[in-house]
């Protein structure tokens, strides 16, 4: 099994990157916050976890430890993909994740995309004791570029990768441009979807304590 990798960044997009090991290149999946430690050209490392099926292996990387464990308790849940759980370190810290099971915060895992209640209830059941919180600071995604590519659309599909519907990505993103117009002038799709996941996260926490 593929633990970790190490060597250089070769490329980074929206949702994925490349590091070159061993003359290889090899990618993987990633949250967007992953994806702002690396930089094309310069070294960098991950750890990894790779999902095998019958069609197809798939390698998911993480920017620590902890954010690995998360993703791997929660893949253990009935319903829970490595694509949701993916989709679950996008919007949320890991130790949120943790708090929220813990603490039995269904509100805060109905903000990512394709969990409702039931599911948000389920996942909470199922992991109930094995996601303690670990006592760190939830540190909130930097705001530094990481990548340089084509405009709001690249946004909107890493959006509905997530889980997003296009027509609910692109009123998010309209929102956040919106409240913060020196992102459109900076045209840097990865700080614009980390800013805009992060409005979708509060704006959910808003809804959720009317």
């Amino acid at each position: 099994m593929i633990a970790s990798l190490s060597g250089t960044v070769e490329h980074v997009a929206l949702d994925r990157a490349v590091i070159a090991v061993g003359g290889l290149g090899v990618q993987f999946s990633a949250t967007p916050q992953t994806l702002a430690t690396l930089h094309e050209g310069r070294p960098g490392a991950v750890q990894t976890h790779l999902v095998v099926k019958e069609d197809a292996l798939t390698l998911y990387g993480f920017a620590d430890r902890d954010e690995r464990e998360v993703f791997e308790v929660l893949i253990t849940a009935n319903g829970v993909g490595p694509r949701l759980a993916l989709a679950i370190l996008s919007v949320h810290h890991p130790e949120t994740v943790r708090r929220a099971v813990t603490e039995e915060d269904e509100k805060t895992l109905t903000r990512v995309p394709g969990i409702g209640p039931k599911m948000a209830r389920k996942i909470i059941v199922e992991l109930s004791g094995r996601l303690a919180p670990t006592g760190e600071a939830e540190a909130e995604a930097s705001d530094e570029p990481a990548v340089e590519t084509v405009w709001h659309a690249d946004v909107v599909q890493a959006m509905a990768g997530l889980g997003w519907s296009e027509k609910e990505a692109l009123k998010a993103v309209e929102a956040t441009v919106a409240a913060r117009p020196e992102l459109d002038e900076g045209r840097d799709v990865a700080a614009l979807l980390r800013a805009t996941l992060r409005d979708v996260g509060m704006a959910g926490a808003v809804r959720g304590g009317r």
